[in-house]
């Protein structure tokens, strides 16, 4: 009987002690959008296009202004979830090593007891081939459209928890993700349970290209969206989705982070001519007076440098400016230090919450890094960028990197050096080292 008592005790204080942790966690929404850019978003000066509900995030919170990402999607996401460059996972287009499956922000979330959920855009495996892959990378739920195997937009196939959604004829694919992340985050308000929803946009990337039958045009067009419709579309659903959370009066307990995978898309396609033919858009963006083409693929600014936002009501003060280098291998430890947990494996990236909430412009990151799958990269500060092979250049007065940097000032030289400590303190492949 005393030993029945004591077993009750115990347990009644591991459950206590897991609540009052649980009802103390914040809420956290990653949206992550495609292929954009700082230069579609008002926030950040741009000019072509609308974005209400994202520039709100500003209003409301923080602006950074040196983000930066891998130049394509798939090294982006594997960075974000795991905290490691792409180089050391060594990971190969489109799959995720299987050995680090449990080493996610997902997961690490999930142990600390949030419910976690993905829709969207997946793109770390084929859903045919392993439907089960998001639920061992850390998501309880996911809703993913089936890339490369069908339509992301208008009439879209998804992958629910493991199946083939039957009943997305005549919709919308976009909708479907918010409306899936919006019940989520009800059923975890109903039962009390903190969340991690991670909106992994499909917007702003046009159809897929490699299908034997392409997908349908948007509905009374003969054509899929162009960009600007895209981006449109895109502020749209961060819109419904931020009314979901103040219709649940959640949005006071919720982290609310946006960014993009790569720059803005060079180009995008509009109709499909035959076989693998296509009719194209070029892609700009006017920003602060200037026209910008999209960079998607280089590593040059127009490549990397992408938008990063972040409201927390009575965290973060509204209209907060940050100028910290972030990189992509910084959610890891910073949705770890949100939660009040840590990673337990190696990582590369340093935490930007402080520099949002304390409203700090120095970190412990003194340089962000980006590569290429074609064998390049680069590390940099906010005003100068060192390639691994060598080349040098101010990207503050030379954004398009025209002009290498050859004859130096000494306070150049000094940087430069610095940076070349950094860069050899990430020991590279040696395929990024050659010129």
């Amino acid at each position: 009987m005393k030993l029945r008592l004591f077993v009750g005790l115990v347990l009644a204080c591991v459950f206590s002690t897991h609540s009052d942790a649980s009802d103390q966690l914040p809420n956290i929404l990653l949206i992550l959008a495609d292929d954009v850019g700082v230069e579609p978003i008002g926030a950040y000066g741009g000019e072509s296009w609308p974005t209400p509900h994202i520039d709100s995030l500003a209003g409301t919170g923080a602006k950074f202004h040196h983000c930066y990402s891998m130049p394509v999607c798939h090294p982006t996401r594997v960075c974000l979830l795991t905290g490691r460059y792409p180089f050391r996972l060594n990971s190969g287009w489109g799959s995720f090593p299987v050995d680090h499956e449990k080493l996610t922000i997902a997961n690490l979330l999930r142990d600390r007891g949030y419910r976690t959920a993905v829709a969207g855009k997946w793109q770390l495996g084929l859903m045919r081939n392993d439907p089960q892959q998001p639920e061992r990378m850390g998501f309880d739920e996911w809703s993913v459209f089936g890339w490369h195997e069908g339509a992301r937009y208008h009439n879209p196939m998804i992958y629910q928890n493991g199946k083939v959604r039957g009943d997305t004829t005549g919709t919308y694919g976009p909708d479907l993700y918010v409306e899936f992340l919006a019940e989520f985050m009800q059923r975890c308000q109903r039962d009390e349970q903190p969340f991690f929803a991670f909106y992994s946009m499909a917007l702003a990337h046009d159809v897929t290209d490699d299908l034997d039958t392409q997908v349908p045009y948007v509905p009374g067009l003969n054509r899929w969206m162009d960009y600007g419709e895209m981006v449109v579309s895109m502020d749209d659903m961060v819109g419904k989705i931020l009314k979901t959370l103040e219709r649940q009066g959640q949005r006071e307990n919720t982290l609310i982070l946006f960014t993009g995978d790569n720059g803005t898309a060079a180009r995008s396609k509009l109709r499909h001519i035959s076989g693998r033919k296509y009719e194209y858009e070029k892609v700009f963006s006017m920003r602060n007076g200037q026209q910008i083409p999209g960079g998607k693929g280089t590593l040059m600014d127009i490549g990397t440098h992408v938008p990063l936002l972040a409201s927390w009501p009575g965290r973060i003060s509204p209209g907060t400016t940050i100028d910290s280098l972030v990189d992509f291998s910084d959610w890891l430890p910073t949705l770890a230090e949100v939660a009040g947990t840590e990673p337990e494996w190696s990582h590369d990236g340093h935490s930007f919450l402080s520099a949002a909430t304390e409203q700090r412009n120095t970190s412990a990151r003194k340089f962000a890094f980006a590569e290429s799958s074609r064998g390049s990269a680069w590390v940099r500060n906010q005003c100068y960028k060192l390639y691994a092979d060598g080349r040098f250049f101010d990207v503050c007065n030379d954004p398009n990197e025209r002009s290498e940097l050859r004859e130096l000032s000494a306070q150049q030289q000094v940087t430069r050096q610095e940076l070349q400590s950094q860069l050899q303190s990430l020991m590279l492949p040696k395929k990024f080292l050659s010129r």
